[in-house]
């Protein structure tokens, strides 16, 4: 795909959609962790598709990585330009856009470095964005200038206990949205570490441990913020 004069090999293969549901619907973006994308990404796309809606599965990389090394340092380069993580986030949302599968609202999910993608997503200011759900993401804000007002509903599952988002962290995250008059939420979940939906995070002590309950919940309301923000456009 084309974006800015920049060709990005990553956006324009996955959409998952469920045969039971026809026709335009509203299209969710799912953003990938710093491990690419694999099972939790896809399951996640397939679960928002048997909710009604057209799941498109991000690529912010560009390219399938080498090993978790290769993850990592591509992950580090985008942290370290937040303009160019930007464009990326831009050209997925415009091969999106320009689908034909969407009605013309959209919304995102993401995990961990996908939780900041949404969340720059949302920090854009983009009226056709309606919603956006950060899992365990990061909330440092971006080098560039973001959208002094935020049309976008804002949702953060976070985990009390998550090292890489402190409590300083989640109270700037607030702070900087309500300046903004966005419709934020923050679901704080205690005794929670991070990476919270990934059943191969095995490392409490490290603060990274998968939690069953507490990825139910954060399911239940994203699934709550997209009927609400794409039932109000209908």
């Amino acid at each position: 795909m084309q974006h800015q004069d920049q060709t990005y090999e990553g956006f324009s293969g996955t959409l998952v959609t469920d045969p039971a549901h026809t026709g335009p619907r509203p299209g969710v973006l799912v953003f990938h962790s710093i491990a690419w994308r694999g099972p939790i990404e896809m399951d996640a796309a397939e679960r928002l598709a048997a909710m009604g809606y057209a799941a498109f599965v991000a690529d912010t990389y560009g390219r399938a990585p080498e090993g978790p090394e290769d993850c990592r340092e591509m992950m580090n380069a985008l942290n370290a330009d937040r303009a160019e993580l930007r464009r990326r986030i831009e050209a997925a949302l415009n091969w999106m856009r320009g689908s034909g599968a969407t009605n013309g609202q959209h919304g995102a999910i993401g995990f961990c470095f996908g939780g900041k993608c949404v969340l720059d997503l949302a920090r854009l200011g983009e009226a056709d964005v309606k919603a956006v759900a950060s899992f365990h993401g990061l909330f440092d804000r971006p080098t560039w200038e973001t959208a002094a007002t935020i049309p976008t509903s804002v949702l953060a599952l976070h985990g009390w206990d998550d090292p890489l988002a402190k409590p300083d962290e989640v109270l700037a995250l607030a702070e900087e949205f309500d300046a903004a008059q966005a419709d934020w939420q923050i679901l704080a979940m205690g005794g929670v570490s991070h990476a919270f939906t990934n059943p191969g995070a095995k490392d409490k002590a490290g603060g990274k441990n998968y939690d069953a309950r507490a990825t139910e919940r954060a399911w239940a309301a994203t699934e709550s913020l997209f009927a609400e923000a794409f039932r109000a456009e209908a």
